[in-house]
């Protein structure tokens, strides 16, 4: 598994031999099951996952009640709720799994102790978070801006694997619309 997470680094960053054992150390493989609760709302969250296979998604429950879903992830990347994980503070929001997942997971405090004894790594965690900073500022607008049709014709051609692997309701709260609405767009684009 780790193999997959250090791949994934080596296409931008590289890691000495030290580094590299580091990562081995600190990177703790888990696996878990659909609809597992990795991180409940209320929480501090406790890891920071790299995703070798499966779906996760990073979802909140509104006033009403309803589960909105705020971020659907596939292999590869990174996953938890971000701001919280490294301000360490308690966290509305939940991370599941969507399917079968097999991660790699590590704490705030083991990451700092990697990003303080490896300067490639700290580069890296800055990338990464660098990264999901674009992803939510590009999401807001897309969200604003694109119909619904056009936002889930931007989800299929990025991701097409993303449809086959979560359900519609995830994706349609994900898209910021009902899953009748996106029944109807799909039956559209069929038709």
């Amino acid at each position: 598994m780790h193999d997959k997470l250090l791949q994934y680094i080596g296409s931008d960053f590289s890691f000495n031999s030290d580094e590299t054992e580091a990562v081995k150390q600190y990177f703790e493989p888990v696996s878990h099951s659909r609809n597992t609760l990795l991180e409940t709302a209320g929480n501090i969250p406790g890891y920071l996952y790299y995703i070798v296979s499966g779906y996760l998604r990073l979802f909140y429950t509104d006033e009403n009640g309803n589960e909105v879903t705020t971020h659907i992830n596939c292999p590869p990347g990174f996953f938890t709720s971000y701001t919280h994980f490294t301000s360490q503070t308690r966290s509305e929001d939940n991370v599941q799994c969507i399917t079968d997942c097999s991660l790699l997971r590590i704490s705030k405090e083991n990451l700092d102790q990697l990003t303080n004894r490896s300067q490639a790594m700290k580069d890296f965690s800055i990338s990464v978070f660098q990264q999901s900073i674009a992803y939510n500022e590009n999401r807001s607008k897309e969200l604003s801006a694109l119909s619904g049709e056009q936002r889930y014709l931007k989800l299929i051609e990025n991701y097409p694997e993303i449809i086959h692997n979560v359900p519609v309701q995830y994706i349609a709260s994900f898209l910021g619309m009902k899953p009748e609405s996106l029944s109807r767009i799909r039956k559209k684009m069929i038709n």
